[in-house]
């Protein structure tokens, strides 16, 4: 399967990791509807071997958000209808088949801030930078970022990257909850699939809890998420797989978890 502006490979035994370049380096990996509709559609067709996925971008940039020269003038209702494409396609990527980590470096801006924000892990290298301009361009965020991205750093913070057109260096953005992960230049994407190959390595069913259910339980009055969580757990700890872990871990085969 070919596409444009992004490179799809597998990596890893039984191509067990998926990973997903953006490949419009001289446009800084600028998103337009075109490659947005091939992020939908690999993840909609991800073979069943693949256990997780990384999403790079190729470059000095992971992403610098919409690309404004493709910027149609549309009535309310194509906005509206455009900007549901868009959740559409950015929503495979958080609730698809598997969880997607992000090598982040340079830019990480406007969508592009937006499609990292739909990553369960995000590793980002001294390069990278945060901002979200399109306060400043008399446009606003459509591609679920001001749902996103306030689960990630608060509403107050989002309201200032907005207003203010603030920038947040890579060191700050691991601190307020962008990344998880700060790694030295150059090392982004190492580090992705250095995790995306560990992650593989779960149950499945586990991976899928923490993808689906997780985010749910932590919208949920108490007493709805605890019923969810042991929902969940019972459902997890039925698999075969899980019972094997957990009688290798009693036996002894399994390694301990250790201090790093």
């Amino acid at each position: 399967m070919s596409f444009t502006d992004i490179q799809l490979e597998y990596h890893g035994e039984q191509s067990q990791v998926a990973i997903i370049r953006l490949t419009r380096a001289a446009k800084r990996n600028a998103l337009n509807d075109g490659l947005i509709a091939a992020l939908r559609q690999i993840f909609e067709t991800l073979p069943a071997t693949v256990r997780a996925a990384v999403i790079d971008g190729d470059g000095e940039h992971f992403c610098a958000g919409l690309d404004l020269s493709e910027l149609q003038e549309r009535d309310a209702g194509q906005g509206l209808m455009h900007s549901r494409g868009w959740h559409t396609a950015l929503d495979r990527v958080q609730s698809g088949p598997v969880p997607v980590i992000a090598a982040l470096h340079g830019a990480v801006v406007g969508g592009g801030l937006e499609l990292a924000s739909a990553c369960h892990i995000r590793v980002a290298d001294d390069t990278t930078f945060y901002a979200l301009p399109e306060g400043s361009r008399g446009i606003f965020v459509g591609g679920g970022g001001s749902v996103r991205i306030p689960k990630l750093i608060g509403v107050a913070r989002m309201t200032d990257m907005m207003l203010t057109g603030r920038v947040y260096n890579a060191a700050d953005g691991e601190r307020i909850g962008l990344a998880q992960y700060l790694v030295p230049a150059g090392q982004a994407f190492t580090k992705a699939l250095e995790l995306a190959l560990r992650v593989a390595q779960n149950a499945p069913l586990t991976n899928y809890a923490l993808m689906h259910a997780l985010p749910r339980i932590a919208e949920q009055n108490a007493d709805h998420g605890f019923f969810t969580e042991a929902m969940m757990a019972g459902i997890a700890q039925s698999a075969p797989e899980a019972k094997e872990r957990v009688r290798a871990f009693l036996e002894g085969r399994a390694a301990k978890v250790q201090k790093s």
